[in-house]
């Protein structure tokens, strides 16, 4: 299939804003913390008064990529944007608010529905949107049908976005997760793709896929962890990138060939 050209990435993780930020070692910069947060983003409208964590690092991800790419919100507004959001956690802060009443909200929200919506209204996006829950390797089948909706001219750009927050569930997560020494970061990226020339290839089920060196600087971030893969090995070289993931017992790998940076012909 043609793969996707890579016009922006937007980042903002517990470390902090942006990729260049990263530790080179997670394991050693978080010292006994198991979860690193990233707190709350200064989003200020009225609009956001009531929305959740995820929903308002939903919207700092698309803007922190918006300026990476240096595009007005228009670019990506109206019904030729498509967008998937991916996450692994989920909607697990908001119900367990709900459950314990520490909220003020009436109802749990039961789908991660809020997130992909409330980044649609903020910035006009009009176009296909789908929702995949799982963790890395759920991002690669994410990018991959970005790829192909982009291939069959449903829209003009697509977007991914994953959103993955911890604190709110730490405890829960000490009690079930496998024992890493990694720790749970907490992440919002977005990815921004257009028509490419190149060739998109993606394999699952490997019996091995290697560890593409990613965690080690981010720690663990599920669903997060292929937009900073490919952010951080930006600009994308010509000879192409591979990029591994692994999670929940699947490996599959994401490879594009030749002229990753190079838009299609035609493409804005």
């Amino acid at each position: 299939m043609r793969a996707p050209a890579v016009h922006a990435v937007g980042w903002h993780s517990g470390w902090g804003a942006g990729l260049g930020v990263l530790p080179e070692d997670a394991r050693g910069a978080a010292g006994r913390r198991g979860v690193i947060p990233l707190g709350e983003p200064a989003l200020d409208h009225e609009r956001f008064r009531r929305a959740t964590r995820d929903c308002l690092w939903g919207v700092a991800a698309v803007e922190a990529m918006l300026e990476d790419g240096g595009a007005c919100r228009g670019a990506i507004a109206g019904d030729r944007t498509g967008l998937i959001y991916v996450t692994a956690a989920a909607y697990g802060p908001s119900n367990r608010a709900f459950i314990e009443r520490t909220s003020a909200v009436s109802f749990p929200y039961t789908a991660p529905a809020a997130v992909s919506a409330e980044t649609a209204i903020e910035y006009g996006i009009t176009g296909p949107v789908n929702i995949f829950i799982g963790g890395p390797v759920t991002t690669l089948r994410a990018i991959w049908q970005g790829a192909a909706l982009l291939a069959s001219g449903v829209c003009d750009r697509m977007l991914v976005l994953a959103v993955e927050l911890f604190e709110e569930c730490a405890d829960l997560y000490g009690q079930t997760r496998r024992p890493s020494p990694d720790p749970l970061v907490e992440a919002a990226g977005c990815l921004w793709l257009e028509p490419g020339r190149g060739e998109l290839r993606l394999d699952r089920g490997l019996a091995r896929a290697s560890r593409n060196g990613v965690r080690k600087r981010l720690g663990e971030t599920m669903a997060c962890e292929p937009l900073a893969a490919i952010g951080l090995a930006r600009p994308l070289p010509e000879s192409g990138l591979t990029v591994d993931a692994r999670g929940c017992g699947e490996r599959a790998r994401l490879m594009w060939r030749d002229g990753m940076d190079t838009p299609a012909e035609g493409a804005e």
